[in-house]
C-alpha cells in the first residue's frame, strides 16, 4: 500500500510548504473545517496517512504529536456561512482561514483536491493528495480530529440529534430526528434533506 512521502514537498522549490486539507464537506449539520500544516521534516510524527484510512484513536494520538511538532493553523466556516455563499466557497474560505493562522508565511500550498482557493503564495493542487503528501496527510488529521472535537461540544448544546456519534453526517438516526425535532441552528438550511423540513 503507498504511503504518503515528502515528494511534493521536497521536489517543489520552495523553502516553506504547507499541507491543507478539508473535513465536513458533506454533513447536514456544524461548520466545514480546514487545517494547513508546515511540517519540521526533522520531527515528523510516525504514521501519517489519510486520516480517513486510520482509526479515531490514531487520529486523536497524532493530533496532539503534529500540534507540538509542527506549524498548524486551523479555519472553521459555519452552517450559517456555508447557507450564504455555498459549500465550495466554505471549504476555500476554511482553508484561507486555516492558512492565516499559521505562524509562518508559506510560499507553497499544496491543497487536496482539483481546486484551489486564492492564496497569497503558490499553489499546486493534488488530486487524492492526503495519500500522497505527508503535509497534507497531516492537515487531513487535525482538520478532522478538531472538527469532531467540535461536534461533541455541540452534541451537548444540542442533544436531540446525535452529533458526537455521526458529527453532523447524514445517517438514520439523523434523520429520524430532524423529523421529530426539526433542524436546530447548526444545520445547514441550504443542503437539500434540511430545506425540505424548512419549506413551508
Amino acid at each position: 500500500m503507498l504511503k504518503p512521502t515528502l515528494h511534493f514537498e521536497t521536489t517543489s522549490g520552495h523553502a516553506i510548504v504547507c499541507g491543507i486539507d478539508e473535513a465536513g464537506r458533506g454533513p447536514w449539520a456544524g461548520p466545514v473545517s480546514a487545517a494547513a500544516v508546515i511540517l519540521d521534516r526533522n520531527n515528523i510524527p510516525q504514521g501519517l496517512n489519510d486520516s480517513k484510512k486510520l482509526t479515531e484513536a490514531k487520529r486523536e494520538a497524532l493530533f496532539p504529536q503534529i500540534i507540538a511538532s509542527s506549524d498548524v493553523g486551523i479555519g472553521f466556516v459555519s452552517a450559517q456561512e456555508i447557507d450564504k455563499i455555498n459549500i465550495l466557497q466554505a471549504t476555500f474560505l476554511a482553508m484561507q482561514r486555516a492558512v492565516a493562522n499559521l505562524k509562518s508565511k508559506p510560499t507553497l500550498a499544496l491543497i487536496d483536491g482539483n481546486r484551489a482557493p486564492k492564496l497569497f503564495c503558490a499553489t499546486q493542487t493534488i488530486i487524492g493528495g492526503d495519500a500522497k503528501s505527508l503535509s497534507i496527510a497531516a492537515a487531513s488529521i487535525i482538520a478532522k480530529v478538531a472538527r469532531d472535537r467540535l461536534m461533541v461540544e455541540l452534541d451537548t448544546q444540542f442533544p436531540y440529534y446525535g452529533f458526537a456519534r455521526h458529527k453532523g453526517y447524514g445517517t438514520a438516526v439523523h434523520a429520524m430526528a430532524l423529523a421529530q425535532h426539526g433542524p436546530c441552528t447548526e444545520h445547514r438550511r441550504s443542503f437539500k434533506p434540511i430545506a425540505k423540513l424548512t419549506i413551508n
